[in-house]
């Protein structure tokens, strides 16, 4: 797995766990403390995605629109 790609999962599962536990009626203080830490979690993520070391070949004139022919 790609090292940028893992903070991306990892931050969709803790979303998936919070939605899950919301709509489970789980204990007040698990969803609290999955909302408290998730800003740092998002903030972690674009930080790897935007610093992740992926070189693009195309520019924004070539593929701006990718149903084009």
């Amino acid at each position: 797995m790609k090292n940028y790609l893992f903070p991306i999962y990892l931050v969709t599962a803790l979303l998936l766990v919070y939605v899950t536990a919301i709509l489970a009626n789980l204990n007040t203080a698990i969803i609290l403390f999955a909302f408290s830490i998730s800003p740092a979690l998002v903030i972690w993520m674009v930080y790897k995605v935007l610093t992740a070391d992926v070189e693009v070949n195309s520019t924004f004139e070539e593929k701006w629109y990718e149903d084009v022919q």
